[in-house]
């Protein structure tokens, strides 16, 4: 008579035989970095350019907040430096054309005053000497000529002055205030280009969280974007297997509907376990810690993937043997 093994003896056998076939085959998900749109200053939104859904590509617009306060402080800061520059042109290129021609007929008259009175000294001097004229009158006629050579010496030097400019100490304190208007006026071009928003990437827009009309505050996300490249896939891996794992290695991802395997390379493991037995470590429990490891598939298989969607990660031949030695 043939014995037949028990019934749940049979079921037994058949779990172990599983159980060592998806030994190297680890549960995951995908999941993804999203990018989260928003601008570092507050005001009402004026524009939204995307939809959730929508395919955009670098660069494209995504919303535009109101910018009427950012435009008058930039025009305002654009005349400061206007100013600035036309107060440090006219220091450097001194006096006007007739201001120059003024002093140069100050000059002038200067000039022949001291012709004057120098020839008037000269008459005085010999008729000093012949009697005819007293000391006191000569006196006078050459305190005359000592009068028009300093205001000779005083044109001259007025000249000189307007032909050179301002002081130097004027000039760098005009250069330094050019400086500060300059600065504003960047400071005012930054605020008016952050109520402009445009795509850093080629991505899904996965989230609005605006509508036009709204007020954003400031570094609150408008627009909700997924680069294909930051989409990955995320799986645990017992402690006896996280030696046999390394970054760059490739796995295979398996998903409901997704068709052949996914290849991606794994990008990240973490340095702590996720979870840590209540037990002192021994050779017996090690088992129950798992390490979280990250795999990024390739940027043309990144959209079969969509975050939160189950995956089955499939090591290198070199893990599976690894993990059947560990299995022994």
């Amino acid at each position: 008579m043939k014995i037949h093994p028990p019934l749940y003896l049979l079921c037994a056998l058949a779990l172990s035989g599983c159980a060592e076939r998806d030994r190297d085959v680890f549960p995951g998900y995908a999941e993804a970095d999203y990018v989260r749109l928003a601008s570092p200053i507050g005001g009402t939104l004026a524009k939204l350019h995307l939809r959730r859904g929508d395919k955009v590509t670098r660069n494209a617009p995504a919303f535009a907040l109101e910018q009427e306060n950012e435009r008058a402080a930039r025009m305002e800061a654009a005349a400061r430096v206007e100013r600035a520059q036309a107060v440090l042109a006219n220091l450097k290129k001194g006096r006007r054309p007739d201001e120059i021609a003024t002093l140069l007929a100050q000059a002038d008259q200067a000039r022949a005053a001291l012709r004057l009175s120098t020839a008037d000294f000269a008459r005085r001097k010999q008729l000093v000497a012949t009697g005819f004229v007293s000391h006191a009158r000569l006196d006078e006629a050459r305190g005359a000529v000592e009068r028009d050579q300093a205001r000779l010496k005083e044109a001259q030097a007025q000249l000189r002055l307007a032909r050179q400019g301002a002081r130097g100490d004027e000039i760098r304190a005009a250069e330094r205030d050019l400086d500060a208007a300059q600065a504003q006026l960047a400071q005012a071009d930054w605020r008016l280009e952050q109520k402009t928003l445009r795509a850093p990437a080629a991505a899904e827009v996965v989230d609005v969280l605006y509508r036009e009309g709204e007020l954003v505050q400031a570094g609150m996300p408008v627009v909700t974007l997924l680069p294909p490249e930051n989409i990955k896939a995320r799986f645990f891996v017992p402690e006896p297997l996280l030696g046999t794992l390394r970054l760059g290695q490739e796995v295979s991802l398996r998903c409901d509907g997704c068709g052949n395997p996914i290849p991606a390379k794994i990008s990240y493991i973490a340095p702590n376990a996720e979870y840590t037995s209540p037990l002192i470590y021994s050779k017996e429990n090690r088992s129950t810690l798992v390490f979280m490891i990250e795999a990024r598939p390739a940027l043309s298989d990144a959209p079969r993937l969509h975050p939160g969607q189950p995956l089955e990660i499939r090591p290198g031949a070199g893990t599976a043997q690894a993990a059947a030695k560990s299995a022994s």
